[in-house]
């Protein structure tokens, strides 16, 4: 589905319209749109005849004592009572669920673009924060498509008729009533431009609430070991309470155009007795043309009450939409326009040609860099913390891309090519490895769900994931609990090397692999990554130096830079940082 464009180029200040949305979320459904109106005009008109008939049994039927019209006028209303409740119910069923269905349409677009946006993305924004968006910020549209706004055409439709048939009641008495009602559609439109940047405001609000909250509950473990649940929870209150005040203005506003109303029509209705008695007593208005004209008169006011809310409605949802367009605008990865290149198969040479990075404008983490990883090798960085390892990974995977310099694969500008040809090859085991909830099978599927049972426990086995998985009850149907809490930090590591070894990659990141690993598991994982590697291209990030011994190229980084680089019987020789780091540790 085509999504809004943003009226304006700066996205915190994107509006939507009613005209856009109309053109792509309520065009596109014009025939149930206009099956609705269709409902809604049956309705009012089904409505009005009740008023109509009170006026005939009171001028007509009880002054003629005529009891076969009394008993037609008895079957006239309720046959009209019937369609009302038919058409209610089916302008509620058919709308509201289509309402459902653009909702869950919507959210799998946004959670479809979020996906599709860079890491950077990522870094800066909390996950709990984006689950609100894709969840909250779409539920407002259901007034668009849903009853809200056939209910304020419907509405509007009934006022103009009922405007109509006061006026041949009464013309005085009609223009008696418009001036307030006139006065508190101004007052209702001014209110709704106040609030529609509250909801925009609130919005956000709930975004950072949700995001913190979704934190909190995911570091439960590190709030409790610091005893950090009153910090929390002083965090929390500090949120809610910052959204309490946003309702509250909102409410404030709401309060006094339903007060206003009030008023007004308060007014109006003590105008219409007055001036209905002058007429009765004259003799130039029977009962039955003043209870009419009373009882249209509530049907032209109430559709005009009822706007203001579902202009609230609608105002709220527009405002959802505004953050959500922000999101549908951003740029994906794989729509830079330079990203042409389509790679059908891959050797999986690397190169880094004076490559400098930096995450903030004036602080580069890396400074020309110059290596080359050939197919089939592998390419160690090693280094203390925060010296760049991570990020030369980064690059290699394509998670961050040069400032200057470029980065290579196979001899062609990685900046070019498109991300979905690259990644199929690769391969990534994180530090602090990411599993979801769910089986173990689930995560080793993970890449490649439809993989043969023989694939898998071939991965398994290599991964040596079967060492522990035996032990289970349910083999490698046991739920693993969120991200993993239910394993060791060693058994979430085979079984994210399992993954990798399952997906086939032709090049593979391995930052930190062994490093959550006993000494046991780390022999046994040592075993499963020489297989992992074997005529691949790796790059690996190891603090445990014995761990890359066998490494064909040992580059050691430091603030930066490429200190030095060889094997590892060169670098000892070299008797320099290298050297330093693997003494050090070997005492250890």
């Amino acid at each position: 589905m085509q999504h809004l464009k943003a009226t304006s180029k700066n996205p915190d200040k994107s509006k939507v319209t009613m005209a856009q949305a109309f053109k792509t979320i309520i065009w596109p459904r014009r025939n149930l749109v206009f099956i609705g109106l269709g409902l809604i005009v049956i309705k009012s008109v089904s409505g009005l005849i009740l008023p109509w008939q009170s006026k005939v049994l009171l001028d007509e039927v009880i002054p003629n004592k005529d009891y076969s019209q009394l008993y037609i006028l008895i079957a006239i209303v309720l046959a009209a009572i019937l369609v009302q409740a038919v058409s209610s119910f089916l302008l509620t069923r058919i709308l509201s669920v289509q309402a459902q269905y653009l909702i869950s349409e919507l959210r799998a677009q946004v959670q479809k673009k979020v996906l599709s946006l860079p890491i950077s993305f990522f870094d800066n924004t909390k996950s709990g924060a984006l689950v609100s968006r894709i969840m909250n910020d779409v539920e407002g549209v259901r007034n668009l498509i849903g009853t809200g706004l056939v209910q304020l055409v419907g509405g509007s439709f009934t006022a103009i008729v009922s405007l109509v048939i006061l006026i041949k009641i009464n013309p005085w008495m009609t223009l008696f009533v418009f001036v307030p009602l006139s006065i508190f559609g101004y007052i209702a439109l001014r209110a709704f431009k106040y609030i529609r940047p509250i909801f925009r405001t609130r919005g956000k609000i709930n975004a950072e609430v949700t995001g913190r909250l979704t934190e909190t509950l995911a570091g439960v473990r590190v709030v409790k070991a610091f005893n950090a649940e009153q910090q929390e929870q002083v965090v929390f209150e500090k949120g809610v309470d910052k959204l309490y005040q946003n309702v509250k203005k909102s409410l404030t506003a709401t309060a006094f155009m339903t007060s206003a109303s009030t008023f007004l029509i308060g007014v109006a209705t003590t105008g219409i007795m007055g001036i209905g008695g002058y007429y009765m007593i004259k003799g130039e208005m029977t009962t039955g043309d003043f209870l009419f004209f009373t009882l249209i008169l509530g049907f032209m006011i109430a559709p005009i009450v009822q706007m203001s809310n579902i202009g609230s409605q609608l105002t709220e949802a527009l405002a959802g939409l505004d953050r959500t367009e922000e999101l549908m605008n951003m740029t994906a990865e794989e729509d830079n326009q330079q990203r042409t290149i389509a790679l059908k198969e891959l050797e999986g040479s690397i190169e880094f040609s004076d490559v400098s990075f930096s995450y903030e404008a004036g602080k580069e983490v890396l400074h020309n860099i110059n290596f080359t990883a050939p197919a089939g090798t592998v390419t160690a960085l090693v280094g203390s913390s925060g010296s760049g390892k991570s990020t030369i990974a980064g690059l290699s995977a394509s998670f961050l891309t040069p400032k200057s310099g470029k980065v290579t694969i196979d001899n062609q500008d990685l900046s070019k090519v498109k991300l979905s040809t690259y990644r199929q090859y690769l391969g990534v085991v994180l530090q602090d490895e990411f599993l979801f909830e769910g089986t173990i099978r689930e995560n080793i599927l993970f890449p490649r769900p439809n993989a043969t049972e023989t694939e898998l426990q071939n991965a398994v086995k290599a991964a040596y994931v079967n060492e522990f998985t035996e032990r289970f009850d349910d083999g490698l149907d046991t739920l693993i609990g969120e991200r993993g809490v239910k394993l060791s930090g060693g058994q979430r590591q085979r079984l994210a090397i399992a993954r990798a070894i399952l997906a086939n990659p032709k090049i593979i990141i391995l930052d930190e692999a062994t490093s959550s690993l006993d000494t046991e598991s780390e022999a046994l994982i040592q075993k499963s990554l020489s297989e992992l590697i074997k005529n691949r291209t790796t790059i690996v990030i190891a603090h445990r130096l014995s761990t890359i011994k066998k490494a064909d190229q040992i580059l050691v980084i430091e603030a930066g830079n490429i200190v030095e680089r060889g094997n590892h019987e060169q670098l000892i020789a070299l008797q320099g940082r290298y050297h330093d780091l693997y003494t050090y540790q070997a005492k250890i």
